[in-house]
């Protein structure tokens, strides 16, 4: 028996790996290493709509910090790497597996959603039915939500929550925020909340002449392809308040002012789908944002705008006989929320699918902070211009 058993045997052969094993080796540990970053600390993410015009334009990347809300830890852990909901090359190919789930945890994070932050979340609406007819009873929408009847053209697809969709929007109201909204200008908390210069509305702008120089406005951003012309010497057109400005100031234009083509009367598909509720797009409120721990008042008024949350979103039964509602089987006059709910909307109002049609954004859905642009790609740019060289590496406000 050797006493020096610690030291190396100069006789003993090294086992050098092979290529192949090394490359194995080389692959599996950059997986294993970009798959950490992207879950706990940050990830990529391409612009593929208007809806946040100007703040983000189609084409942008940018880089999203799991960080400052705190990681979501993995709700569907058994997943095909860097791959959604769907396998690559494939439209319905699961890339996850549902047969294991765990229950939502968020690491600390440095702060709470904040009022005005742009968030990446998955899209909230996963077993909603989409309802045709909205001249229907709102009971009735809810026992077809409750039968699981589709009564719409919409596919219902009803995935884990982290691999819906992600969807990106300003966030207006946080939790315990009351929102509304009156002639397309929000208010929180009875505050009104003017869009930021980046926001988008539509617009009348008078001309003084009809021969007007249309390629002036779009170097000032404005999408003339998209105009609607509504009089000899006017148009309908989205703009920001900073592309206002600029317009108002050039000698052809007479005035610029908001649209007066606001809708006064209820539209369709607008949350809470109540037709007791006027509201539409740009009219709409008040509406208290749950907060965790918030008590509401169970009766006809409050359950169009809570049920899906109570229902849906913090996973409890509920039915309604006669006109006592049951939680859990159990008579209910109020229910204490679990979690913190948010509301999202995209700056380009007229253009963004949001919370105005989907209604909360609970807090299991957050994904992370929009940090920064670090690449913007213009489909409809010629040569070097298909870069948007001035939003490279710029912030995210």
């Amino acid at each position: 028996m050797s006493y020096k058993f610690w030291q190396k045997n100069k006789t003993a052969t090294n086992k050098k790996k092979s290529k192949t094993r090394e490359w194995v080796d080389a692959i599996v540990f950059a997986v294993i290493a970009a798959t950490i970053i992207r879950v706990f600390f940050i990830e990529a993410y391409t612009i593929p709509s208007g809806s946040m015009e100007r703040t983000l334009m189609v084409g942008d990347f940018l880089f999203v910090s799991k960080v400052n809300y705190g990681a979501r830890i993995p709700m569907t852990p058994i997943a095909f790497p860097f791959a959604h909901h769907t396998m690559p090359l494939t439209t319905s190919t699961k890339a996850y597996w549902d047969g294991f789930e765990l229950k939502y945890h968020r690491l600390p994070g440095l702060s709470e959603v904040k009022r005005n932050d742009v968030v990446v979340f998955n899209f909230p609406e996963g077993d909603t039915v989409a309802v045709e007819n909205q001249a229907d009873s709102y009971y009735n929408m809810v026992r077809n939500m409750g039968r699981g009847v589709v009564r719409s053209t919409y596919t219902i697809i009803d995935r884990p929550v982290d691999k819906r969709e992600n969807y990106i929007k300003r966030c207006i109201g946080v939790s315990g925020d009351v929102v509304s909204m009156k002639a397309g200008v929000v208010s929180i908390n009875g505050k009104p909340e003017p869009l930021k210069a980046t926001g988008m509305m539509p617009y009348q702008i008078d001309f003084k002449t009809k021969d007007v120089n249309f390629s002036v406005l779009e170097d000032l951003g404005v999408r003339t392809g998209e105009m609607q012309q509504i009089g000899n010497e006017s148009y309908i057109a989205n703009a920001s308040p900073n592309i206002v400005d600029e317009l108002r100031a050039l000698d052809f234009v007479s005035s610029v002012k908001l649209s007066p083509t606001v809708l006064t009367q209820r539209e369709t598909g607008i949350f809470p789908h109540d037709p007791n509720r006027v509201w539409n797009v740009d009219n709409f409120g008040p509406i208290k944002i749950p907060a965790k721990g918030w008590t509401v008042t169970i009766d006809s008024n409050n359950m169009p705008l809570y049920y899906r949350a109570i229902r849906t979103y913090e996973g409890n039964k509920v039915e309604q006989k006669g006109k006592q509602w049951y939680i859990n089987d159990k008579p209910a006059t109020t229910y204490t929320f679990k979690m913190n709910y948010y509301w999202m909307m995209g700056d380009n109002r007229h253009n963004s699918a949001d919370s105005r049609y989907w209604g909360f954004v609970p807090e299991d859905h957050i994904v992370g902070k929009a940090l920064f642009i670090w690449m913007s790609w213009d489909g409809e740019g010629s040569m070097l211009h298909k870069i948007r060289w001035n939003r490279l590496f710029s912030g995210i406000h």
